[in-house]
């Protein structure tokens, strides 16, 4: 198209140019060349923002530039949506009746995995160096709406089967999980169905896994081994190493191991907390992922295997964590045995326990 004057600029060029004729007067020149170099960037950022859009319209004309036709796009039927995946297979109910489970926390160190020594302790019958710094008896009522936690002082003064006297941490060096096991039902007179086992090292990853654990510490202290974590009473959000310290303690306090225990206490209960929070376990998806996870970090018997778990902690899902009741096994007092300070069992009050938890008593005994 021509304009009056003989200037002849252009439709829109492919590529955002412009043509001017020739013979005019500079000035007409200069003005264009602005215009053709205000024009060129704004196509270039129109088309850095917009792709493949056509090129603005020439200033100054009278018409809008031609657009280019977009190449149609050939109809094709879009494929099909994939299939829902199928759903997972349903967790089987636990069958009807009470459990107890031993859950062993082990003081291995040196970087060698707790389960580890106490496979090659039932391979070889060799002692391994480590010991049971955590013993606990999880009474898993046959309702299942709540727990039952029966703590028992490492240092008691028992008779080991297959060993002879010694404190009761140490069935775990000297014939691994199954003496252990062994043990704790001899001195309660209970069958324990399944034994769990975690060392230091397993627990720091399982609490780091979790995202941290919120405990409600009951009194203020500072740990006095690694990094000497300060205790806030209240809620403390811990991670692996605080929590930990937190269940190791027990020169922060008057009573020592007794203190300690008690604190362990808490600590599986702040768990079981985090596990069940927002009806997680009602999930089957979940309690698989669950089960998967902390398998990196557990030990247990033959009979335990993943299914067996998820089996357990699908069957926990109406848990009421502010139900759960705890006790520590009672002992007459303390002394002094081949050198080594232990504490001594009140089998009297040891026997009253162990007739609560075969008849499903134990809540006379173990208290929210």
């Amino acid at each position: 198209m021509s304009m009056p004057g003989g200037t002849d600029p252009s439709s829109s060029h492919p590529h955002g140019r412009w043509m001017v004729a020739h013979g005019r007067r500079r000035w007409i020149a200069a003005l264009l060349a602005l215009v053709l170099l205000a024009a060129a960037v704004v196509a270039v950022v129109s088309l850095n923002r917009a792709g493949n859009q056509a090129p603005p319209a020439a200033q100054g004309s009278a018409s809008p530039s031609e657009t280019a036709t977009p190449s149609e796009t050939p109809s094709t039927t879009p494929p099909p949506a994939p299939a829902a995946p199928p759903p997972p297979p349903p967790i089987a109910e636990l069958p009807p009746g009470a459990m107890n489970i031993l859950v062993i926390g082990s003081d291995i160190r040196g970087g060698t995995p707790a389960r580890d020594a106490a496979a090659h302790t039932a391979a070889t019958g060799e002692a391994q160096d480590h010991r049971a710094d955590t013993l606990m008896v999880v009474h898993v009522p046959a309702d299942r709406s709540t727990l039952y936690f029966i703590s028992i002082n490492r240092d008691t003064w028992v008779d080991i089967p297959g060993y002879g006297g010694a404190k009761i941490n140490a069935g775990l060096e000297y014939g691994g999980i199954d003496m252990q096991t062994a043990a704790v039902q001899q001195l309660l007179g209970i069958t324990i169905n399944h034994t769990l086992m975690l060392d230091f090292g397993g627990f720091k990853l399982l609490v780091d896994g979790l995202g941290g654990i919120d405990v409600n510490v009951p009194f203020p202290f500072q740990a006095s081994i690694e990094t000497q974590h300060v205790f806030a009473a209240g809620m403390n959000h811990l991670d692996g190493q605080a929590a930990l310290e937190f269940v190791r303690e027990r020169y922060a306090f008057s009573d020592g191991d007794f203190q300690r225990v008690r604190n362990q206490q808490i600590m599986l209960r702040a768990v079981l907390a985090r596990l069940t929070a927002g009806g997680a376990l009602n999930d089957i998806t979940a309690v698989r992922s669950l089960v998967d996870f902390a398998s990196c970090c557990l030990t247990v018997d033959k009979g335990f295997d993943p299914v067996q778990a998820a089996i357990l902690a699908y069957s926990l899902r109406n848990l009421n964590t502010g139900a759960i009741g705890t006790m520590t096994l009672p002992t007459t007092g303390s002394g002094f045995v081949a050198g080594q300070s232990v504490l001594f069992p009140d089998y009297g009050a040891i026997a009253a326990v162990g007739a609560a938890l075969r008849e499903g008593r134990i809540g006379e005994f173990a208290k929210p």
